[in-house]
């Protein structure tokens, strides 16, 4: 048995907040070091916060989350932590995943499928990351892989989805599987909606059992910029198995949820279900960090963490009550307004907001 302690923490950020979303993550890598969490997987565009919109294409933007990721990165040390921010490469800018391991930025992952449907926008501001392409980013003088990586841990193989690469037909899990990873990444900024949560389960159950591996995943939560509401949540499974799921619509502005994976079992499926792991090696950052192993004595998984409201008969009743609730605590705090003027038609919508509020 050989046993590493993973997880994910839910944020509340505020797009171009820097002050306050560092150290909305600074919080949550010293919550995670407490919990003995030695990878740990933070949400989409975490530091820039998901709601940039055009901003993201300003060069401003990417250089001031480039210099917050630095002033993060020292934190890690004794971790691996994955930090989402946007990317300027040659000529586009990109939705990132910075992988910062023991105190250093290792590399960053590039989303490889944007979503553009319903009220997401990603097309407009990004480009999407083609498959198998690698690259070499300058930074302040020093050269990161960037591009459709993989990392190796001291033998721990750590691979990413971004939010909407799990959501399609030809996940990058599937690639990555071919390739060994043990571990998938998954930093979302997936908004709520009725019954989505359990489509999320089901991608992370089906992808650690079709991928033969560890799975994490971790999304934003409350209202970020005033038109989206986010859940939160955080899953972590293992070859199909689910080890720990998160409470959602949490007001704390961080909620850290961890489990320990037998990468022995995690092989032993790999040896079932997949074939030998490709040997070409181009897309392999090695980082010297090997995660320690968790002592089989002590607590394994934190388990099945959600409400009990999440197992009973009116969980869609629940979720509108909690949803419309966290919406307009984090509008009204984060706008600094004083309160709410509710214009009262007298059906059933107004009045369901009158008495929320």
């Amino acid at each position: 048995m050989h046993l590493i302690r993973v997880g994910g923490c839910a944020l509340n950020q505020t797009p171009l907040d820097w002050d306050g979303n560092r150290d909305r993550i600074l919080a949550a890598i010293r919550r995670g070091r407490e919990r003995g969490i030695s990878v740990l997987c933070l949400p989409e565009l975490c530091i820039s916060g998901y709601g940039c919109e055009d901003a993201f294409l300003s060069p401003g933007v990417q250089r001031m989350a480039w210099r917050v990721l630095g002033e993060i990165a020292p934190h890690t040390v004794g971790m691996a932590v994955a930090l989402g921010l946007p990317v300027r490469f040659e000529s586009g800018v990109y939705d990132g995943a910075a992988l910062a391991v023991d105190g250093r930025i290792a590399g960053v992952v590039c989303k490889q499928h944007l979503a553009g449907e319903g009220i997401h926008y990603e097309p407009r501001w990004f480009r999407p990351w083609p498959a198998g392409r690698r690259g070499s980013l300058v930074v302040e003088g020093a050269a990161l892989p960037i591009g459709d990586l993989r990392f190796d841990c001291g033998g721990v193989r750590i691979g990413f989805e971004i939010c909407e690469d799990a959501w399609v037909a030809d996940r990058p899990g599937a690639t990555l599987a071919a390739r060994g990873v043990d571990l998938i990444l998954n930093p979302s900024a997936s908004h709520f909606a009725f019954g989505k949560d359990e489509i999320r389960r089901r991608f992370v159950l089906e992808g650690s059992r079709a991928f033969a591996c560890g799975y994490v995943y971790a999304n934003l939560v409350g209202n970020e910029a005033g038109r989206a509401i986010y859940d939160g949540g955080v899953l972590v499974a293992a070859a199909g198995t689910l080890a720990a799921s998160g409470r959602r619509f949490s007001f704390a502005d961080e909620a850290c949820t961890a489990a320990a994976i037998d990468l022995d079992a995690v092989r032993l499926a790999q040896s079932r279900l997949r074939p030998a792991a490709e040997p070409d090696t181009a897309d392999r950052v090695a980082v010297a960090f090997t995660p320690p192993q968790v002592d089989a004595a002590g607590p394994i998984l934190d388990g099945d963490g959600r409400d009990p409201w999440e197992r009973g008969d009116n969980v869609k009743e629940e979720e509108f009550a909690r949803a419309v609730a966290l919406g307009l605590h984090d509008y009204m705090r984060k706008s600094r307004s004083r309160g709410f003027v509710v214009s009262a038609s007298g059906g059933a919508d107004s009045s369901a907001v009158a008495c929320l509020v």
